[in-house]
């Protein structure tokens, strides 16, 4: 084993790898076993923490392994690449949007000062550890503090304030007193969201800014008393900074109490009774309207994924008509699973106000604050998903207004072979028994579970309820790989084979593939590497390495070799070709052996370059030595040894070399002279590069090299023009295909008593009023984060699901999409939008966080529909039985 210590720098490590590896760990462990609000957390720069990973984890494999390679330590902890450059040296600041676990890594207070004490480097980025949620405390470490822009009305100046965003209102006197230098008393700090006075914080208040409802990066405004005045003050006046006190953000359902800002309400709805009533009377929500429901959400940063979802359900005919009506009595208060009614009620202020006249952008400040109380997923300035949003908020609406104080307890039942009518109106009677709320009463179906136990052939049914259907995308589960396989034979020394792979598999799946595909015999193997800029970016030595971890614009080679080539304690030596013509450049494509631990002279890497070169002799020569079955052949393990190796009329040796050698590093870009009589060790010093001059060119033919070596995977012109489509119907066929449960869902056979891999088959059979119909975009592993961008071909009128539905209760399964919420790009980022059709109009629009816009029903399919909305409606069939009736 050797390690390098960044250049002779390890007589500075107290430590070695391995203890090093071990001290982290346990520090993380102990770090675990005693989270406690304010822990110290520092923010490390994830390019560096990963590169000192491999280097532990390396050293981890090779003990493990008993095959040595060389392990270079990190440099310094360098923590700049996730600064923003324009801050404050002596307080950097994150770069915004950055993403843990890609961007960077946190580790505790001790595990940092031991990597310092170890590397030295930094600036230190130091944050805190804050619990957050309602029902249970959960820890995460607050990243991105509240950062608030302060204007001083005195002199319109402008300041940064950073505080916890569970900092108390008093602290935010405090800190802003002493940063302008007055006096607390004397002092008025009104919230100034949007450069528009909106509230007047309390100083002696002891809530949180984030329960005040202040965003990150929004406006504060500071007043003194007795200030004298001047002529900004005059010219404030008369704009926004004179404006009067907005509509409260508290809801208007808090019944007389006074509310936290201050002010009374007067009765329940003395602010909406029959708010928008119509010419014939009607107090809908859906009646004749002046463009109500076309208002805009404010995006208050990565709040898309939000919006997106309240302007579908803004646009649910049930939800917008029982929310727009008094709806106090329902609320519980009592039900430890809900949020005493504060979600319900903020939820309903927020529709009131998209359903308003007069205004065309709300900023849903007070419900995003009421959102991150009581799921901590969704505080923070992190995008998230836009249907795990939507299945909390039923839930939580769900629970806030269940009309069942007391839940009965009931004991499930197994079908035990009766009829299936009687076991789901059973199941559905006991479920409406325990949870009564107009969220189940509109979205709630019921669906049918069968399982079979394998062994015994035990059927289980049940029926359960759901909130909404996920259909998986059924697509394709391999994938294409085109390899370029490098030969030791002239006349191939480059294939490109194109194999189909598991989508999901490892690495030893793409070599059986390759390996059957070139005829690989039993006693050779093949070595990947991603080739990059005429290098090798990276080798591909773990069978087990994901698939996934190679993308589609890689270029892989696959180098052949004998087994015996690659005996331990052999190590890598790398080729690399570079000339001089207009420009000093790397060309063509790096040739790979293994050789000898021992040292190497200037002469042996002469003969092996001599060695790997001579399949490409323009006339043949004794150098010409291949062995028939075409593998690369190796000079310094014995199938080809230097002095086999013989150029037309220069013998190599005593000093006196063939080519124009250099020696580089793996991150260096520096080459050294490799002098007659230098001795290398290839373990340090893997890669060699040989300079082409027109004596090489004119010796070998180096166009057989220098070729464009083809993409992992790209598709043609052909295929980029035909837009691959699926249809809904195809999604729901997969959805009910039955199929085993994993390994970790085994179910406990009650006929066995043992847990069996069962079957499992879904089957549709009570319809809600409105049906969601959630997209599995997204897929997860532990290696891959995917999103699958296939269109779906979804019915925007009559989506008749009659065939699919097993009860046969008369109701109709008639649907027609009524909102659409859009997700556009990657995973872990990208944009989310809602399509919603306004009723009264019969026309849809685009909602863009605060653009509202009107679109055409002709565009509403598109790749990017992830969560469909469908509202019943009545078919011809049910219609005439109704009339009859």
């Amino acid at each position: 084993m050797t390690i390098s210590d960044s250049e002779s720098m390890g007589c500075d490590f107290p430590c070695t790898l391995e203890e090093e590896r071990r001290i982290v760990t346990d520090l993380m462990s102990e770090a675990e076993d005693q989270l406690k609000e304010g822990n110290l957390y520092f923010v490390i720069s994830n390019r560096w923490y990963t590169s000192w990973k491999r280097c532990v984890n390396q050293l981890t494999e090779e003990i493990s392994s008993g095959e040595p390679s060389e392990v270079t330590r990190p440099g310094p902890i360098d923590n700049h690449d996730i600064i923003d450059t324009e801050s404050d040296a002596s307080d950097p600041q994150l770069l915004k949007n950055l993403e843990e676990g890609v961007n960077y890594v946190l580790v505790p207070e001790q595990v940092w000062n031991k990597l310092v004490e170890w590397y030295k480097g930094g600036p230190p980025i130091q944050r805190k550890l804050i619990s957050q949620g309602f029902h249970s405390k959960s820890y995460s470490v607050e990243v991105y503090p509240l950062c608030l822009k302060l204007t001083d009305s005195r002199d319109g100046s402008s300041s940064i304030i950073r505080l916890s965003k569970q900092a108390s209102v008093g602290k935010l006197y405090e800190t802003v007193c002493a940063a302008r230098g007055v006096s607390k008393e004397k002092a008025r700090i009104w919230d100034f969201f949007d450069k528009k006075k909106s509230v007047l914080l309390d100083p002696s208040s002891e809530k949180s800014l984030e329960e005040s409802c202040l965003q990150i990066d929004q406006d504060i405004l500071l007043e003194v008393d007795g200030s004298a005045s001047s002529q900004h003050d005059m010219s404030l006046a008369g704009n926004e900074l004179a404006l009067v006190l907005v509509e409260p953000t508290t809801n208007t359902m808090l019944s007389e109490e006074t509310v936290s800002n201050g002010h009374s309400n007067g009765s329940i709805f003395s602010l909406w009774k029959k708010p928008f009533k119509d010419d014939g009377g009607s107090s809908s929500g859906f009646g004749k309207r002046e463009k109500r429901g076309l208002v805009g959400l404010q995006n208050l940063v990565n709040t898309c994924f939000m919006n997106s979802t309240l302007q579908c359900l803004a646009h649910t005919p049930p939800i917008v008509d029982y929310f727009l009506k008094d709806y106090s009595s329902d609320i519980n208060k009592d039900n430890p699973l809900g949020m005493r009614g504060e979600l319900a009620i903020e939820f309903g202020e927020l529709l009131r106000k998209l359903w308003s006249s007069g205004q065309n952008t709300v900023a849903p400040r007070s419900f995003k604050t009421k959102l991150g109380r009581f799921a901590p997923q969704f505080s923070g300035y992190n995008q998230h998903d836009s249907q795990e949003m939507l299945s909390f908020l039923l839930d939580g609406l769900h629970e806030d207004l269940n009309k069942v104080k007391q839940k009965p307890y009931i004991e499930s039942k197994d079908s035990d072979g009766r009829p299936d009518d009687e076991v789901a109106e059973e199941m559905w009677k006991y479920h409406k028994a325990r949870n009564d709320s107009v969220i189940v009463d509109v979205c709630q179906g019921q669906y049918k579970s069968t399982l079979v136990c394998p062994d015994c052939g035990k059927i289980s049914i049940t029926f359960d309820p759901f909130m909404y259907l996920t259909l998986p995308l059924p697509t394709s589960r391999t994938r294409s790989m085109t390899v370029s396989v490098l030969y030791g034979d002239s006349n191939r020394l480059l294939t490109q084979y194109t194999v189909t792979v598991p989508k999901d598999g490892s690495l030893r799946d793409l070599s059986s593939a390759v390996g059957a595909a070139c005829s690989l015999n039993d006693d050779e193997s093949l070595l990947f590497a991603d080739v990059f800029s005429h290098k090798v970016f990276k080798y591909l030595d773990n069978p087990l390495e994901p698939l996934s971890e190679i993308k589609d614009n890689d270029r892989i080679v696959a180098y052949r070799f004998n087994q015996m080539h690659r005996e331990p304690g052999k190590a890598k030596l790398e080729i690399l070709h570079w000339e001089q013509k207009k420009e000093a450049k790397y060309f063509g494509i790096p040739l790979v052996t293994y050789v000898n631990t021992e040292p190497l002279s200037g002469s042996d890497i002469d003969a092996i370059i001599s060695g790997l070169l001579s399949p490409l002799h323009r006339t043949p020569s004794l150098s010409s030595t291949v062995e028939e079955n075409g593998h690369i052949p190796d000079v310094a393990d014995g199938s080809l040894s230097p002095k086999d190796t013989v150029m037309e009329g220069n013998a190599v040796g005593d000093g006196e070399l063939s080519f124009n050698v250099f020696l580089t590093e793996t991150y260096s870009s520096s080459l050294k002279p490799l002098e007659p009589g230098f001795v290398a060790n290839p373990r340090s010093a893997k890669k060699v590069v040989v300079k082409w001059s027109e004596k090489e060119h004119e010796k070998y033919d180096s166009s057989s090299l220098d070729v464009d070596l083809p993409e992992v995977y790209k598709p043609s012109i052909l295929v980029k023009k035909t837009k691959k489509e699926i249809s809904l119907f195809s999604c729901l066929e997969a959805f009910i295909a039955e199929e085993p449960l994993g390994p970790e869902d085994m179910w406990y056979c009650p006929a066995c008593k043992e847990h069996r891999q069962a079957k499992k088959k879904l089957d549709l059979w009570k319809l809600p009023e409105i049906l969601v119909v959630h997209l599995k975009r997204f897929t997860y592993s532990r290696f891959l984060k995917n999103k699958i961008d296939t269109l779906v071909n979804f019915p925007v009128h009559d989506l008749d699901l009659s065939k699919y539905v097993m009860n046969k209760d008369g109701q109709s399964c008639l649907y027609e999409l009524f909102a659409v919420s859009n997700h556009y790009g990657d995973m872990g980022g990208g944009h989310y939008t809602a399509y919603a059709k306004l009723m009264d109009e019969n026309k849809w629009y685009d909602f863009d966080d605060s653009r509202v816009s009107p679109i055409d029903e002709s565009k509403i399919k598109t790749s990017a529909a992830y969560v469909l909305f469908y509202r019943r409606v009545k078919s011809e069939s049910t219609s005439s039985n109704m009339d009859e009736d």
